[in-house]
């Protein structure tokens, strides 16, 4: 598939489709309304649910994995007009950076949040903000105790996507871990040319996370989304093995064309 969209094996061939690819993702999501409902691809009215789900499956994993009383920071990838952030990561981590290419998702998302950050002695708030495709991005070392990543890592070439992982691990903490949180195909690939991205396969991810050195710590499946759409999973990842894997999916399905938000 890579092969035949970006010339893979060629190599100046393949370095100039590589960036047409990513060009046209990023110049979809660019006449798009910086909004919620934009970001979901009008699908904002699961924006509950899915902050719900999420919400659940963060907790449990924060409680099993990190003590209580430590200043948590976290990262959230493809982070839109902040809309995780907002929802979710800033109920649970005193810091959180954000990464977006969209350039009027992420001033969307820093007007949104601007309030957080007012009181930052005593509210949890946004501190970063950077404006960076994530094939190029990597983290601060040892700053994160979690990297959130939704609805964006199907814009990644399979050697991107490995490519990403490895330098993101050393932007974890000691315990820290990684929440993907995907559309996840029935079989193979659903390879979409409007937005440029690709919808893998269970299959497909994990073996993807055995290439960049992943581990599965735990996986769920998103409930309630609209029949008509995606399943959606969420995996944790870790960078050491752990003594069992939790596998607590229930399928159901999701939305085909998301941006995290």
């Amino acid at each position: 598939m890579w092969a035949e969209e970006i010339g893979e094996g060629e190599a100046a061939e393949a370095q100039y489709r590589t960036k047409e690819w990513y060009n046209k993702g990023v110049g979809f999501w660019e006449k798009v309304e910086a909004s919620v409902d934009g970001v979901l691809g009008g699908y904002g009215h699961v924006n509950g649910r899915d902050v719900k789900d999420s919400n659940e499956f963060l907790v449990d994993i924060l409680g099993e994995r990190l003590t209580q009383n430590r200043h948590l920071v976290a990262l959230d990838c493809g982070a839109g007009v902040g809309r995780v952030t907002k929802n979710l990561l800033l109920k649970h981590f005193q810091e959180v950076d954000l990464v977006e290419p969209v350039s009027h998702f992420i001033e969307s998302a820093r007007e949104n949040l601007k309030v957080c950050g007012q009181s930052k002695s005593v509210a949890n708030h946004a501190v970063n903000f950077y404006c960076i495709p994530l094939q190029e991005f990597t983290p601060e070392e040892g700053r994160y105790d979690v990297i959130w990543i939704q609805w964006c890592i199907g814009h990644l070439t399979d050697a991107d996507f490995v490519a990403f992982f490895n330098r993101a691990k050393v932007g974890l903490k000691p315990e820290g871990f990684f929440v993907l949180k995907e559309n996840v195909a029935r079989n193979g690939f659903v390879l979409d040319k409007e937005d440029h991205s690709v919808t893998r396969s269970d299959t497909y991810f994990r073996d993807l996370f055995k290439q960049a050195g992943l581990y599965l710590y735990k996986i769920k499946a998103q409930k309630g989304f609209p029949q008509e759409l995606f399943p959606v999973k969420m995996y944790a990842l870790t960078t050491e093995p752990p003594a069992i894997m939790q596998d607590v999916s229930h399928e159901r399905r999701s939305k085909r064309r998301t941006k995290k938000s």
